[in-house]
């Protein structure tokens, strides 16, 4: 039943946006390419589909829903893009194929991801199927998760923690908290507004995207160790090679998979 709802929310998003920077009409050719690469490579989707699915919950449609499904994702695809930078991750490989920045001009790969996590609030301001007041708040929360109270902050202290031996669990759980949870966290509530929730259910929506944030935090760790770059699609042991703290080297493999 899991999987096949998933399998639908994917398929809805993914055939929207397919092709969509190439439709951009007055965009410069190679910018518009090098986003298309980004945004179209696939990926699980998880943020597009949370913010599909709790719309749906609460009563709100698709056309409601897509919008923000769409600007959230092209969010966390330019976090991608830049994190895979040399100045960054510096991996070469992001869902089975070159980052951009291998793909295109390292120049380019930055204003490629500058580009689309402005051109994000774009389509919330410019939506047809949204209240003037749902894409006020949806645009001020996605910018708070996103920024420097959010993801970016969750960079920043991500590279603060590289290489330390002093870095307890409960560190680590707020960089991660900042760094993944926050747009996992607001995918649910933009999800809960695009269909005009109320403040309670948007609030037990968060706390589920909190805890979602987490594992997923936790799983990804492991899966550095434990996988395979063919299945995964980037390259495995890099947290190990920039010498970042994980849940895994916290707490070693066992008790990660516990927690």
């Amino acid at each position: 039943m899991f999987n096949e709802k998933y399998d639908l929310y994917l398929k809805a998003f993914n055939d929207y946006a397919a092709g969509y920077f190439s439709k951009l009409k007055t965009t410069p050719a190679l910018l518009k390419e090098s986003m298309e690469y980004s945004f179209s490579s696939g990926g699980k989707r998880i943020r597009p589909v949370l913010v599909l699915e709790f719309c749906k919950m609460f009563g709100g449609t698709e056309e409601q829903a897509m919008p923000a499904a769409a600007a959230i994702e092209m969010i966390h695809t330019f976090s991608l893009i830049h994190d895979d930078l040399p100045a960054m991750d510096d991996d070469d490989m992001r869902r089975g194929r070159p980052s951009c920045h291998k793909a295109f001009p390292e120049a380019l790969a930055i204003l490629a991801g500058d580009a689309m996590s402005i051109h994000a609030f774009s389509v919330l301001a410019n939506s047809t199927a949204l209240s003037d007041a749902q894409k006020v708040r949806l645009i001020a929360e996605l910018a708070e998760e996103s920024g420097h109270h959010g993801m970016i902050a969750g960079q920043v202290l991500d590279m603060e923690q590289e290489g330390r031996a002093d870095v307890t669990v409960d560190q680590l759980k707020t960089m991660c908290a900042f760094k993944t949870g926050a747009l996992i966290r607001v995918a649910c509530r933009m999800g809960c507004i695009a269909a005009n929730a109320t403040d309670e259910q948007i609030k037990a929506a968060d706390t589920y995207g909190s805890y979602l944030g987490l594992a997923f935090q936790i799983v990804d760790d492991i899966l550095d160790v434990t996988s395979t770059t063919d299945v995964l699609g980037k390259p495995v042991g890099s947290d190990a090679e920039e010498n970042k703290v994980t849940f895994v080297t916290l707490l070693g493999l066992e008790a990660a998979q516990k927690e």
